[in-house]
């Protein structure tokens, strides 16, 4: 009564109910492992080359024999082994029975352990096969007893040199790969097995370990067979870490030998066994709390409870940030619908949805604006202020107009007569054609502005809607002809501005130069240009309506006065119209007699010839009067051509907001509701693929697991919340780990050779009662012994 009452009274260490916590989160990720295969629990992961001893020390832990065995690999798939110590006095129908339980066979429990060891291998060769293949699919198992510490294993392959029989040729590369993948994880703690009848410093465990975990912080030295070294040798050297430090120390270890397995020994006799050799070996003896299978549990556990409370709160973080990321792809998924309402519901959020993103891009109101470039509504502002308000500034109406050009034109313009002034005709005719050069530029704009408006309208989807291919296509099919409809008033609207400008030329326009002050321009221009030449002749006289080489003399009998009347393309701005011809040369006095004119006959001489006029003539060589009314022109044409300039600048933009841009906006959602929104319709809008069904089947089921693991990490974070805000981080002796607040503190110190002998007790009793003092009896580690 005396000692079991004192165990019962003894409070459990943290592990008594962390680590069977995370055993249950084991179960709890196991069926999407491969989804979360970047989540790591806290877990001891077992290494070591074929023949090391794994499977006995870990059959030692349990204290039965469950593991398969013989010459060849037997481990072939990883077994994750989780231990649960349950108190006698547990209110269940098992009175103290052990038993163990499959986690692909829930609810079927194992009381023989040998149907377990079957079943290892059933499982294993339903996956890898019967070739001796590995395959890294793990193998759950729960073992549930009195007698064992909390503690979660797994147990890897063992690393072997040479394939046998229809083993792959590559067998030792994929067993070392499928290690490091365990290992490598920081929440791991590594149990490096070796044998002490091999060269411990070239083992392979040891290098694994040593390459997943360089400082050795979360590395355990198991040294196995250590009754079987070489006569005059022994391991102090290693189980004192002077050969290959690790911080978290080694413990040696006795195992069962093959001819034990074959007389059926039991694990009972063997840790007699085990106990009697370090007591009597002169060496070990001094080291008893290194050595000993009850040494190795229950450093291992105590080292699992201190890492379960380090790695518990950045778990959490890791784990409630793969949940944001599932809660978004399920937003994405939807919910799945059954009744016409909740497609219809459905529907016309989609559609709202979409107008209302459409509506902010173009705004500038979207909440996932850019900051790396310009988006949406800025674009279109971009397209008329950068593109096309400045490239309409850089262009020169005359560019294309060179002085011939322009004089020709004039020249045209005046028929038979003589150009004395610029006339309107020609400058009309000029100006009417660089203002229709207006016209492809102007559509350009529309065109680009349409461009972007599709692009938008395929960014700016709902999250729904691509749950949805055919409606995506039914919305795209509308939006596009939606758009193009807009684009056609827009289009019109751009010719007629584009038309009434070059149907009425207004030459009394406030801002037009006028042809007075385009001759005065000319002439300051023509008098800079002309150093070497009298430049007020000619001006002046040109003011004056007289040529240059009439002067003030007055009209002789040969000359008369011309009207000015009458002729359209005579007409000019500001300019006097004084127009003179002299009498033709041609014309002969009707005096003289028809015999004079036949005495001379016979003195006159031979018939000029003239030369055919060329089927394409061009003006001659200009004159200063010509340079004169080409300049005047020139000024003209770069006047009005602005005042149309600014006018196609402002209007176009805003034909392209009012009849594209603005209309869309207003009429989107009306469309897609006359067009979409029809009960007859939903059905086939709302198809979804098959594939989406699955992943939202999956993403929910994700989501459902992670849901449950963080409730579970709660339950370990209230466990191991800490108790006494003053402890502060320090080492704790008994792990070598790092000391967290909150933690239990060391466990108090018992005479090693009183549990030792308690512990052998056990194991003859025919009850076996407590492998290792569960929980209740300490063994303390020395300082030295990490």
């Amino acid at each position: 009564m005396g000692e079991e009452a004192k165990a019962m009274d003894t409070p459990p260490t943290i592990g008594a109910s962390v680590i069977p916590i995370m055993n249950k989160l084991q179960d709890i990720l196991a069926p999407v492992g491969a989804e979360l295969s970047k989540i790591s629990l806290p877990q001891v992961a077992v290494v070591g080359s074929q023949s090391s001893g794994k499977s006995s020390v870990l059959e030692a832990l349990v204290g039965r024999d469950f593991l398969p065995r013989g010459c060849d690999i037997c481990t072939r798939r990883p077994l994750v082994l989780m231990l649960e110590n349950r108190p006698r006095n547990a209110a269940d129908d098992d009175d103290g029975a052990e038993w163990g339980e499959f986690r692909h066979l829930p609810g079927r429990r194992f009381y023989d352990f040998s149907k377990i060891r079957r079943e290892i291998q059933a499982e294993t060769e339903r996956e890898a096969g019967q070739n001796r293949g590995v395959s890294d699919r793990q193998i759950g198992l729960r073992i549930s007893s009195p007698n064992v510490l909390n503690m979660t294993l797994v147990d890897l392959p063992g690393v072997t040199k040479v394939p046998v029989g229809d083993q792959p040729t590559d067998i030792e590369a994929r067993i070392r790969k499928m290690i490091m993948a365990h290992i490598r994880q920081e929440n791991c703690i590594i149990l490096a097995v070796t044998p002490a009848n091999s060269d411990l410093a070239t083992s392979d465990a040891l290098q694994m370990a040593r390459e997943a975990d360089p400082t050795g912080s979360r590395t355990i030295g198991v040294i196995t067979k250590l009754d079987i070294m070489d006569r005059g040798t022994d391991a102090r050297n290693f189980l004192l870490g002077k050969v290959v430090p690790l911080r978290l120390g080694y413990v040696g270890v006795v195992n069962r030998s093959q001819e034990d397995i074959n007389k059926n020994r039991s694990i009972a006799e063997a840790l007699a066994y085990e106990e009697q050799f370090f007591h009597d070996h002169p060496v070990y003896s001094g080291l008893s709390d290194r050595c000993g299978i009850p040494q190795l549990a229950k450093k291992l556990n105590q080292i699992l409870e201190q890492h379960i409370r380090m790695v518990v709160p950045g778990l959490k973080a890791e784990l409630n940030s793969h949940m944001m990321s599932v809660v978004k792809e399920l937003r994405m998924y939807g919910e799945a619908m059954e009744s016409k309402g909740e497609q219809g519901v459905i529907l016309l959020n989609i559609l709202t949805q979409y107008c209302e993103a459409f509506s902010s891009l173009v705004d500038g109101r979207s909440q996932e604006m850019s900051t790396k470039e310009l988006s949406g509504g800025a674009r279109i502002h971009y397209i008329f202020q950068s593109i096309f308000v400045k490239s309409l500034e850089e262009v020169d109406p005359c560019d294309d107009l060179s002085d011939d050009d322009i004089r020709t034109a004039i020249q045209n313009a005046t028929g038979l007569r003589n150009t004395l002034f610029v006339p309107e005709v020609p400058f009309e005719v000029l100006i009417r054609r660089q203002i229709a050069r207006l016209l492809d530029p102007s559509l350009q704009c529309l065109r680009f502005v349409y461009d972007e408006l599709v692009k938008m309208s395929r960014a700016c989807e709902a999250t729904e809607l691509q749950r949805f291919p055919f409606l995506r296509r039914c919305m795209d099919e509308i939006m596009g002809k939606f758009l193009r409809d807009g684009v056609k008033p827009a289009e019109r609207m751009i010719v007629n501005l584009i038309e009434m400008e070059m149907d009425y030329i207004n030459s009394s326009n406030p801002n037009f130069l006028g042809g007075s002050k385009a001759v005065e321009i000319a002439m300051q221009q023509l008098r800079s240009s002309q150093r070497n030449m009298d430049v007020e002749k000619v001006p002046k006289s040109i003011v004056n309506g007289v040529l240059p080489n009439q002067g003030n003399r007055p009209p002789s009998n040969n000359e008369r006065p011309v009207s000015s009347g009458g002729n359209a393309a005579t007409r000019a701005w500001g300019i006097s119209s004084i127009f003179s011809s002299k009498s033709s040369p041609g014309e002969s006095q009707a005096s003289g007699s028809h015999g004079e004119t036949a005495h001379h006959v016979e003195q006159m001489p031979s018939m000029i010839q003239l030369r055919e006029p060329p089927a394409i003539l061009r003006p001659l060589e200009i004159t200063e009067h010509e340079a004169v009314v080409i300049t005047v022109t020139k000024l003209l044409l770069r006047s009005y051509y602005d005042i149309v300039r600014k006018n196609i600048q402002d209007l176009v933009p805003k034909a392209v907001m009012h009849y594209l841009v603005n209309h869309t906006k207003r009429e989107l959602h009306s469309i897609f509701i006359q067009k979409l929104y029809r009960e007859s319709l939903f059905e086939e809008l709302l198809q979804e693929q098959e594939e989406l069904a699955v992943k939202r089947k999956q993403t929910r089921e994700m989501y459902l697991v992670l849901q449950q693991v963080i409730q579970t990490l709660d339950e370990v974070e209230s466990v191991v919340l800490p108790q006494n805000s003053n402890l502060r981080v320090g080492t704790d002796t008994t792990s070598g780990l790092q000391r967290i607040p909150g933690f239990s503190s060391p466990l108090p110190s018992t005479n090693y050779n009183d549990s030792r002998s308690s512990y052998i007790s056990s194991f003859t009793n025919s009850k076996a009662s407590r492998l290792f003092h569960s929980e209740e009896h300490s063994m303390s580690i020395n300082s030295n012994g990490l």
